[in-house]
């Protein structure tokens, strides 16, 4: 009976996406698919929500792989220009899905002989997903064995964790037994919701499989934390523990094909660098000025310690909010709708939070880090001092508006089917973008408020080296701290939580350095579209904002007119050094 539902179900989703390929070709081809694909993809994730099991990880790549052959049965050369992009676009997304698919598979099985038991668990789900009848003294003795696996399996990682382990032990590497800790936890969860559907509704079920359950349930809870304290050696609390494992170049190059980004690593280490070494010789200009000499760490220590009192900074933020909104607007550089300037909101960043990030984030909301009562004196200093007001003046557009809730705003109300394609070249790296105006005309007044915005600056330009260089396998964690600290002026604690987001926290290599190099590829356009004086800057940066998110390479080709081909890769080399700008 499974069997039959199995191939039901099957069978009418291959129904529903030969329906959608039809509808596709007969009325707005890619659109349309775009939209069924997108819609396709949020069904899925709700219909298998354990996203490791087999059964997810096969259905979602069958599911990129039909979208692949709807794309082939769509004539190219039919279609108008936005088409063309968009059928690149939809390309692009699935051969990077597939690839992620791959990706995930490859390092799930990496973690098979710490998760043994895990098959039980999606042979639970997927008989109830396909709504089979429970078997539940089966069910009972399948839980009641994995128990046991689960008690076996972390004797035999303690023995491996030994200095002279025996036969049997199991050894695991640090960072496959920090994700084995997280699949473990998902696994509970998911076992979790398998338990809590029957129980209470079937008696014999409640009667057979609730203590097994129970017991099970304990012995992942705490098979999670010894994986996780014990194996990956990350204690609670610990902020000075980073796990990261470098992924190497020819993955890199993989993710940066990927990406639409035709550079290699090496060449982008030396791009950050240049941009880097442009930035330091602002920061001793502007040092200068403050009478610091060429000691522009000295003045950098001015300016961190230019904070408000615990309790003002979200004053502060709703002043430099409104200061950047009134920039934009004096300039004409975009259009600010007035529900845009109405609508967007603040809360505070809680302590856990503030160990990924240390700075305030945006979007919708803008979330503030700053001191609370629970941190100790030097978290607190540290705080303050990395939220600075010259800090703040910096970054809160970028946050707000123009930045990433302008964005938002924009993308929900222009071809928002094209929010499949977000990336952070164009997310992260348009907000950075507008910091590079920003700094263009003028916003920075006075020597301060230049350190301010140069610190980020030589914050993004840092993200590119150390995070190339540890996938590279030139650097390490701590030596990625001790550059941040040394060379761009961090405090410990937020080199730490910042090298921690990037290879602990964050799955994409890429997305640290997607600031500057989606920046530069923003500011390439710019100086071929605007100072050419082909567009005004409010038109540039409408028609950005209107096309929606994608690989800016892709809004060059939609704002150029570009002749578009299937087959080819985009080859666009966006940079070229400061020095050579006028």
């Amino acid at each position: 009976m499974a069997d039959l539902k199995r191939n039901l179900v099957l069978s009418v989703a291959l129904c529903a996406c030969t329906a959608a390929a039809a509808l596709a070709a007969e009325t707005a081809p890619m659109t349309v698919l775009i939209e069924h694909y997108s819609a396709d993809s949020a069904s899925l994730a709700h219909a298998y929500p354990l996203a490791l099991s087999p059964a997810s990880l096969e259905r979602f790549t069958r599911l990129n792989e039909d979208a692949l052959g709807a794309l082939k049965g769509l004539p190219f050369e039919t279609l108008d220009e936005e088409g063309k992009v968009d059928y690149l676009l939809l390309k692009n997304h699935v051969e990077r899905e597939l690839h992620t698919l791959n990706r995930e598979k490859k390092e799930f099985e990496e973690a098979d002989p710490l998760i043994p038991f895990a098959p039980v668990i999606f042979s639970l789900a997927e008989a109830q997903r396909l709504h089979a009848v429970d078997r539940p003294q089966e069910d009972a003795a399948s839980l009641s064995k994995m128990a046991k696996t689960i008690r076996d399996t972390r004797k035999a990682a303690e023995a491996g964790l030994q200095p002279q382990p025996g036969p049997g032990a199991l050894h695991a590497d640090r960072i496959v037994a920090y994700r084995s800790a997280a699949y473990v936890s998902e696994l509970r969860r998911e076992l979790h919701r398998w338990f809590t559907f029957y129980d209470g509704y079937d008696p014999a079920f409640t009667w057979w499989v609730a203590e097994p359950y129970k017991e099970v349930d304990r012995e992942l809870e705490q098979y999670s934390i010894f994986l996780k304290e014990q194996v990956a050696g990350l204690k609670p609390d610990d902020r000075e523990t980073i796990i990261g494992t470098p992924i190497g170049r020819d993955a890199l190059m993989a993710a940066l094909r990927d990406a639409m980004i035709p550079y290699t690593p090496e060449e982008l280490i030396a791009l950050a660098k240049n941009e880097m070494a442009w930035c330091t010789k602002e920061m001793i200009r502007a040092s200068r000025e403050m009478g610091d000499g060429d000691d522009w760490h000295k003045a950098l220590e001015k300016v961190k310690n230019s904070y408000v009192p615990p309790g003002e900074q979200p004053e502060l933020i709703d002043k430099l909010a409104l200061e950047g909104i009134e920039f934009a607007e004096a300039h004409d550089l975009v259009t600010i709708p007035t529900l845009a300037k109405e609508t967007w909101t603040m809360d505070m960043m809680t302590p856990e939070r503030q160990l990924v990030n240390p700075f305030f984030t945006g979007g919708d909301t803008i979330s503030v880090s700053y001191p609370t009562d629970t941190m100790t004196y030097d978290q607190r200093i540290m705080s303050m001092r990395g939220n600075n007001i010259y800090f703040s003046r910096s970054t809160v557009f970028h946050e707000l508006i123009p930045g990433h809730y302008l964005q938002q705003f924009m993308n929900d109300r222009y071809r928002s089917y094209r929010e499949l394609f977000t990336n952070p070249f164009w997310l992260e790296g348009n907000a950075f973008y507008w910091e590079m105006l920003y700094w263009d005309l003028g916003f920075a007044k006075t020597p301060e408020q230049r350190v301010g915005m140069l610190f980020w600056r030589m914050h993004r330009c840092a993200r590119v080296i150390f995070t190339m260089s540890f996938h590279l396998g030139q650097m390490t964690p701590a030596q990625c701290v001790d550059f941040l600290v040394r060379d761009v002026g961090h405090e410990p604690d937020n080199a730490r939580a910042e090298v921690r987001r990037s290879f602990q926290e964050e799955p994409d290599p890429l997305y640290q350095c997607a600031y500057l190099l989606g920046a530069l590829q923003f500011r390439a356009l710019h100086k071929e579209l605007v100072d050419s004086g082909k567009m005004t800057n409010r038109a540039f940066h409408d028609a950005i904002l209107q096309e929606g998110q994608m690989p800016v390479v892709m809004v060059r080709a939609i704002l150029t007119r570009e002749t578009l081909n299937a087959s080819e890769a985009p080859s666009w080399r966006f940079y070229e050094p400061i020095a050579a700008r006028p």
